[in-house]
């Protein structure tokens, strides 16, 4: 199956979208990659939509990505004697390691990593932010705050602390065993939680030991002032807005949101908008217009992916909102102004051979008439860097590592095809051929790039480009060797 398109859908999997038909379909609607969000569900329930995957992986002969998003730690607040209380600005109010209920006056906050961050003046926001607080004073084992904004406190809601760097671990007891759960059932990306620093990234590729690529989710304000480390030592980038939004004004999320694209396009590692993109779609099968836009506006910045979360995994209409997304990509990269802003925002600092000759492959495919820029890659380095260049022309992956394949089911405008190993480049160069042929990018009249690193199957070797037919008459007649 050929997609239309170049930016990436992931799905979400949740109780609405479990069973080997409703996954089928979403796939054929357009998602690329599914994420399981081990935020929900038992990890029985997770290794059942893992297998139905690598099922439709077999029934359609197309690599499919898999996403393992790890929940990280969650900052709650104890129960109360009558379930909530009412807190009004101006209000005074106590956080605690009592573990007693709470009233209206106070309630435990079981995280003494909280209290040895604060200081007075710290920012505490409630349920997502609709109650907001401002610590007046503060020790190891309270904080007394003024209400600024009230509202309705109940049993166990969420806390975030934008103001401070936690002295929290990116990975809670619960994240490790999630973690050595995804690999050992062979997950293709993990999405870490609650980032803050770089050496959160640093423990979950050291746990991951190489078996799947490690994607930081930004969500926090300290990991976008940290955001060049954070993302040196990543893999990948998901900008999660909605943590982002509650910690950090709603109007700063945009600026941001473009500028970490455009830093993740620099650095060739791949980027997900995610987060509320179609959410009226949960229970509507229409999205708003404002929904649509944000969408597109996605796609327009370069993103790599965008992302449905509650809308795929327990929305009523699952397969519209794939297919919504797929339709405004669409429509999105067939605007001529879509290429114009996509081109002009094309800044690469190269350095290396490798990328010379991406560069000069697209260079070469937007001046001449080739149908197709073919990559032969080991570990989908080669093809990350020919997807940063953004070209007009399809990426056709060729790989005979069916793990790389998957990975680079990401990366914006791949088609990833499983071949076998080669040990000449006149056969690399036959097999692209083939491929191009076969799914529909070219035909024996056109010619296409082909990328490659002499020697083969080793990796970093990026050093050759050939202009090729598709005629395979005409290649075994120009290199008879």
């Amino acid at each position: 199956m050929r997609r239309l398109r170049n930016v990436k859908i992931v799905a979400t999997l949740g109780p609405a979208s479990s069973d080997y038909t409703t996954i089928r379909a979403l796939f054929e609607a357009g998602a690329d990659v599914f994420r399981l969000n081990m935020s929900h569900g038992t990890h029985e329930e997770q290794r059942a939509r893992f297998d139905i995957i690598r099922q439709i992986e077999r029934d359609t002969g197309r690599p499919v990505a898999v996403l393992a998003d790890l929940q990280g730690p969650k900052l709650r607040v104890g129960t109360f004697s009558a379930g909530a209380a009412d807190l009004e600005e101006g209000d005074r109010f106590r956080f605690d390691l009592d573990p007693t209920e709470g009233d209206g006056h106070r309630v435990c906050l079981p995280h003494p990593e909280i209290f040895a961050a604060l200081v007075p003046g710290t920012r505490l926001l409630v349920n997502d932010g609709k109650i907001r607080m401002r610590v007046d004073s503060c020790g190891p084992d309270f904080a007394d705050c003024v209400i600024t904004t009230g509202g309705t406190i109940s049993n166990r809601k969420g806390v975030n602390v934008p103001d401070v760097v936690l002295p929290l671990a990116a990975l809670s007891d619960k994240d490790r065993k999630d973690l050595e759960f995804a690999c050992d059932l062979g997950v293709d990306w993990l999405a870490l939680s609650f980032v803050q620093r770089p050496e959160d990234v640093l423990e979950a590729k050291k746990l991951a030991r190489g078996r799947a690529a490690v994607l930081s989710k930004i969500e926090k304000p300290a990991a976008e002032k940290a955001f060049e480390e954070i993302l040196a030592v990543s893999d990948g980038i998901m900008v999660a807005r909605g943590d982002l939004g509650v910690e950090l004004p709603v109007q700063a999320v945009p600026p941001i949101q473009k500028r970490l694209v455009r830093k993740c396009r620099a650095a060739a590692k791949p980027v997900i908008v995610a987060t509320q993109m179609l959410e009226s779609m949960i229970e509507s099968p229409m999205p708003t217009r404002a929904e649509v836009s944000d969408v597109a506006t996605a796609i327009y910045e370069g993103a790599d992916a965008i992302m449905l979360s509650a809308e795929s995994a327990a929305g009523r209409y699952p397969i519209d909102a794939v297919q919504t997304m797929s339709a405004v990509a669409e429509s999105v990269e067939n605007d001529p102004t879509y290429r114009e802003i996509i081109e002009s925002s094309r800044s690469v600092h190269r350095q290396t051979v490798a990328d010379g000759i991406v560069a000069a492959a697209r260079e070469i495919a937007e001046a001449t008439d080739i149908s197709a820029i073919c990559c032969y890659t080991q570990s989908g380095k080669t093809v990350a860097l020919v997807g940063r260049e953004r070209p007009r022309v399809p990426i056709v992956a060729l790989s005979p590592e069916t793990k790389t394949l998957r990975k680079i089911c990401l990366t914006w405008g791949v088609h990833a095809v499983l071949c076998e190993e080669v040990e000449r480049f006149k056969m690399a160069v036959v097999n692209a051929a083939r491929a191009a042929r076969d799914y529909g990018f070219a035909d024996e009249s056109n010619q296409i790039v082909v990328i490659a690193g002499v020697p083969f199957n080793v990796q970093g070797t990026t050093n050759i480009l050939r202009v090729a037919p598709c005629d395979e008459r005409l290649i075994f007649r120009t290199d008879p060797e």
